[in-house]
């Protein structure tokens, strides 16, 4: 399984909140991914972040093995994320500094016998074949609840002024629920995941062209933040591949 994740400050934000962690068992057998975009002021943001990606990452490593099958995978993702939650609550709870910090969580755990993308936010996993992209993930934004009410397009959103408002998160409440994705990968397939500063100002035709071209996965990680940062990458953009 080929790896890889490069995160950038952007071309307007004064420091980088996005945080991204990977890890690899030594037999390569158990892959995971886990991308965070965190919110709440310069210090706080990173903070959540920081402290969402290193908890799910320590949690998920010490609990998952290459034999699980994908209920097991996603029960310790669950508490994974239940964990990290209650931790970056309590921590805005009894910080000053960290009031009202969040972060989004969007990851991924690879074995033998399942690929599991769990998801709180609006930061995407998306999965790549030889002929699509496929967005796995659901956005937790207002703009994607007023696209399934119908009260604006999919295009309209991109311009919205609530764009950027997303309607659940981790340590903003006592208790979070993540939705979950089961995936199917084959050989060749990649899977992106990615915060919104990539997505917000790169569209999908282009990012998928810059993947299914093949070549190194560094080298096309580096392309993508490239791109954001032509398009003048508003927001901190964290991209992170995966190739079976």
């Amino acid at each position: 399984m080929d790896l890889c994740a490069i995160s950038d400050r952007g071309q307007v934000r004064a420091v980088n909140q996005d945080v991204c962690l990977t890890w690899q068992d030594e037999s390569g057998a158990v892959t995971v991914i886990v991308v965070c975009d965190g919110m709440g002021g310069a210090r706080a943001g990173n903070v959540a972040s920081s402290m969402a990606a290193e908890r799910f990452m320590e949690y998920v490593c010490t609990r998952v093995t290459p034999g699980m099958n994908a209920a097991d995978v996603m029960r310790c993702m669950r508490e994974a994320v239940y964990a990290a939650n209650a931790d970056i609550f309590r921590r805005s709870a009894t910080d000053i500094d960290c009031a009202g910090m969040g972060t989004t969580l969007v990851g991924a755990v690879i074995t033998a016998n399942a690929t599991v993308i769990v998801n709180v936010g609006d930061s995407r996993a998306y999965h790549i074949t030889s002929t699509r992209m496929i967005q796995i993930t659901k956005d937790h934004s207002v703009v994607e609840d007023m696209i399934e009410r119908g009260d604006i397009t999919r295009d309209e959103a991109y311009l919205h002024p609530s764009r950027n408002l997303i309607t659940r998160a981790l340590g903003t409440s006592a208790a979070v629920e993540p939705d979950f994705f089961f995936v199917s990968l084959v050989k060749g397939d990649t899977l992106l995941l990615c915060t919104d500063g990539l997505t917000s100002v790169v569209d999908e035709e282009r990012i998928f062209s810059e993947i299914k071209n093949g070549g190194d996965l560094t080298e096309i990680a580096q392309k993508l933040i490239l791109l954001s940062i032509a398009a003048g990458a508003p927001d901190n953009v964290t991209v992170a591949l995966c190739r079976k």
